[in-house]
């Protein structure tokens, strides 16, 4: 509490702040919540109103250019992006119908990953592990909050940092 409330408006010695992403064309001028970085740092999401909705922009940090995202303009708006590692994966918050729902997209193989949720629960934000490899749902069923972790081991493949290797599991095949 007391560390929380000595950073509140106060500047920050050891942070230094970088410049914004450059924005091209009808992306200059957007208002911007929600950010959210690659582990890399090298991309950056955030949600922007788009014709009336809320919906998620992803940009390359350095050169401002917009990357597509081929499965998310189906389903808005859209709410809480985060980010894998090299920004291979995006999970987002989406909404579909009267219902919201917890997707992924894998931007190498350009597939979208839903998430479906049992017992009428309804996601409300989302955090990706670094590694793609985990979930962490902020839920909220029937008045009740509630925060779950999700193994996606068996449905996603690692996005390890820049430079590391991938290790074989013993006795599988390479």
């Amino acid at each position: 509490m007391a560390l929380a409330m000595a950073l509140g408006g106060c500047s920050l010695p050891w942070a230094r702040r970088s410049r914004p992403a450059p924005a091209a064309g009808w992306a200059a001028n957007l208002s911007r919540q929600d950010p959210a970085l690659s582990g890399d740092g090298r991309l950056l999401a955030s949600v922007i109103e788009r014709q009336g909705r809320a919906t998620v922009l992803l940009q390359e940090r350095s050169t401002g250019r917009v990357l597509p995202l081929r499965h998310l303009s189906r389903w808005q708006p859209h709410s809480s992006p985060s980010l894998s590692w090299r920004g291979r994966y995006l999970a987002v918050i989406v909404q579909r119908g009267a219902r919201r729902q917890a997707v992924i997209e894998d931007r190498l193989t350009n597939r979208l990953l839903p998430l479906p949720l049992p017992g009428g629960r309804e996601p409300v934000r989302l955090t990706l592990a670094p590694d793609g490899q985990r979930l962490a749902l902020e839920l909220v069923a029937a008045g009740r909050w509630r925060v779950e972790v999700f193994e996606l081991g068996g449905v996603l493949e690692v996005d390890p940092p820049a430079g590391a290797l991938l290790r074989t599991p013993a006795g599988a095949r390479p």
